[in-house]
């Protein structure tokens, strides 16, 4: 892997650049891409743009399959869904003609993005770029439609909310690219969400480790499995505004000649619920037929804490997605009795709140700081969470914007 100072010195050969939703939100905005895309060519460089649908189009299609019928076979609702992409595409395809850059528009499914049938959250298999390959051969701009694929059925097939991410780092990866760039609207990845932390920093580097991190408990600039893709293969990341194209944040490996900071952001999430499965018989065998069940149902379980055995009974809570609130609910129900648990309660005004920093791993009192900023506050902590680079605490709704303020104070990410 290449140190970052190098990659952006160097001339680069090859950049995918995907541009999400607001970049590309209007004919204003397209047209900005393009001349940004032919920049980049006149620079020395080959590129492969990736794009999303235009603004909340991908919304308005649900609102329309919603309005129509209260079923959604997912088969057709991919069908749909797919349609803003495309239409993303031609349009600024045919926006780098009017600037003299030759390209060609491409679905999913002719990019050779190979998913499972999972419709409506497939996985990418393979890849397959052959066309891809062939078009910047003959001096092309491929720009790909984002957030599908074909299934091993041959059927069309969306990679769930956030997709198009994965779609620009799996061709990054596929094709060797030297960088990928995430283009959004903010100019990189903060040290908080700055509508909730005013005196919030851009990053200029982030780990991906970190970067998983914050991914997974709340931050809101790249999703999760993007983040996991680019690790695992390999792909530096840059994340950079489509409205001032300044330099933004890299996601890089580690760098273990370089003192981390002890913690490089704070992240806040309220879109997970609670669900306490009370007066369980406290033996071997019972979190696992409960759990089965849950993953049988494909409901995602986050944090799980088990309260101390008392007159061999105890409690399980754990969170889930809210979106799945209700079928976990059913589920905890459902299997009740033949765990032997008294009542299932659930609870959906909670968030929470976790700290995330590489450097965490080599000073000791982070967590003890944590705990006594929330505690002077007057902040109850319900859950806790932990790796070895995060620390993670479940409140209630209302308090977690404070958290979020007050802990970035405490730990002095606050901009000067």
């Amino acid at each position: 892997m290449r140190p970052v100072a190098q990659l952006i010195l160097r001339t680069m050969a090859l950049i995918v650049q995907k541009y999400g939703g607001t970049s590309v939100g209007d004919a204003e905005r397209i047209r900005a891409v393009a001349d940004h895309v032919a920049r980049t060519r006149e620079a020395g460089n080959d590129v492969v743009v990736v794009v999303s649908a235009m603004g909340k189009f991908t919304d308005d299609l649900i609102h329309l399959a919603d309005d129509v019928s209260p079923n959604r076979p997912p088969r057709e609702l991919d069908m749909l869904l797919t349609a803003g992409e495309r239409i993303s595409m031609a349009l600024v395809s045919m926006a780098l003609g009017a600037r003299g850059v030759e390209s060609a528009s491409f679905t999913g499914s002719q990019a050779g993005i190979i998913t499972d049938t999972d419709h409506t959250r497939a996985k990418i298999l393979e890849m397959r770029p052959d066309r891809i390959r062939e078009a910047l051969d003959s001096g092309l701009v491929p720009v790909v439609a984002g957030f599908q694929g074909v299934s091993t059925e041959r059927d069309i097939t969306t990679l769930g909310r956030g997709g198009s991410d994965v779609t620009a780092v799996a061709l990054a990866a596929a094709l060797k690219a030297d960088v990928c760039e995430i283009y959004t609207d903010v100019t990189g990845v903060f040290s908080a969400d700055p509508r909730v932390v005013a005196k919030a920093k851009r990053l200029s580097k982030v780990s991906f480790d970190e970067m998983m991190e914050m991914a997974a408990t709340g931050g809101r600039v790249l999703m999760l499995r993007s983040v996991e893709f680019a690790r695992r293969h390999g792909v530096p990341l840059h994340v950079r505004s489509s409205f001032t194209w300044e330099p933004g944040t890299w996601i890089v490996e580690e760098d273990p000649t370089m003192e981390e900071a002890v913690v490089s952001a704070v992240t806040d999430d309220k879109s997970e619920a609670k669900v306490t499965v009370g007066g369980v018989p406290d033996k071997p065998g019972i979190a696992a037929k409960l759990f089965r069940e849950l993953a049988n149902r494909g409901i995602n379980v986050d944090m799980i804490v088990q309260n101390t055995g008392a007159n061999g009974l105890t409690d399980i809570s754990f969170t889930v997605a809210k979106t799945d609130l209700e079928a976990a609910g059913e589920c905890c129900n459902h299997v009740k009795d033949e765990i032997g648990a008294a009542n299932v309660t659930t609870d959906d005004n909670i968030g929470r709140v976790s700290i995330v920093g590489a450097g965490m791993k080599s000073n000791p009192g982070v967590t003890a700081l944590m705990f006594e900023t929330l505690s002077e506050h007057g902040i109850n902590i319900e859950m806790i969470s932990t790796s070895s680079i995060r620390i993670s605490c479940v409140l209630r709704a209302e308090k977690v914007s404070d958290a979020v303020r007050y802990l970035h104070t405490a730990f002095g990410l606050d901009a000067a």
